[in-house]
């Protein structure tokens, strides 16, 4: 385990009073134009959690629109419970740096309802993570590439020396190189740390900045049993490029087959900066 990170500090709020906080944004998880999106849902997550102030309500959806690209540094967090009902509870955050805004969020909180359940997706079935080596990172990847362990077992990116595919399709184990258990925050962080989908198909110099990404936590995290040095499996489709937007679509798996979490987000497809 790597102990040049530490993910609970990079992803900190600090409490300022009414429902704000503030995070120092860490360089560790810059990709071209600014930090990850899953980076940022993360801290957004982790500031309205703090703001439901009940460890019993469970995060169920999370939706963070990104407006704009923030510089390294502090960032603001504006949270308020919009509405704590008998059963859910529905808030929203502003992330601003500098008064300017740089993204929204929603959330929803819950405990745990009775009723009737089946889970009709199935894990893919993939070599284990043991039996896959890493693939080599250029010496000129973003700063985000060193911060995941990954493992791909499906679709590996061109640019990584991936076979050509006619699908864009990835699926790949993934962890923190530090060791942490998957809880909702890290599991948040997941949903967008894997290399785009779309490079899997395409070759072409591009970025896919997020404009908007939506999370469900499907199960009770940590998952019992797991392991601070476990690998999840995150699997992630791209079904339509066009007019210069994608989705792309996600799930992430626990390693005896649990399924964490769902993901949608529209991506923009950008030119590479020169």
């Amino acid at each position: 385990m790597s102990p040049e990170f530490d993910f609970d500090r990079e992803t900190a709020t600090t409490p300022l009073g009414d429902g704000r906080y503030e995070s120092v944004l860490d360089r560790s998880w810059w990709v071209h134009r600014g930090p990850n999106g899953g980076y940022l849902a993360a801290i957004a997550l982790r500031a309205l959690a703090a703001a439901v102030e009940d460890d019993e309500r469970a995060p169920r959806s999370l939706t963070v629109h990104y407006t704009e690209p923030p510089v390294e540094g502090s960032l603001r967090i504006a949270t308020r419970v919009e509405r704590a009902g008998r059963s859910l509870t529905s808030c929203s955050a502003r992330l601003e740096q500098d008064g300017r805004l740089i993204g929204l969020a929603l959330g929803a909180f819950s405990r745990p309802r009775p009723g009737p359940a089946f889970c009709d997706l199935t894990m893919p079935g993939v070599p284990p993570p043991d039996s896959i080596e890493p693939a080599p990172l250029p010496p000129d990847v973003p700063p985000i590439a060193r911060r995941w362990d990954s493992r791909f077992a499906i679709g590996a990116p061109r640019m990584r020396g991936g076979e050509p595919t006619d699908r864009a399709v990835t699926a790949a184990w993934i962890r923190l190189p530090e060791g942490h258990q998957v809880d909702a925050v890290v599991a948040a962080a997941i949903t967008d740390a894997a290399i785009p989908a779309v490079f899997s198909r395409l070759d072409e110099p591009i970025i896919v900045p997020t404009v908007d990404l939506t999370i469900h936590f499907r199960s009770a995290l940590p998952v019992p049993g797991a392991r601070p040095d476990d690998f999840v499996l995150a699997v992630f489709r791209t079904g339509v490029v066009a007019e210069g937007f994608l989705e792309e679509d996600g799930e992430v798996w626990a390693a005896d087959g649990t399924l964490i979490a769902q993901s949608r987000q529209l991506a923009a497809v950008l030119p590479l900066p020169g």
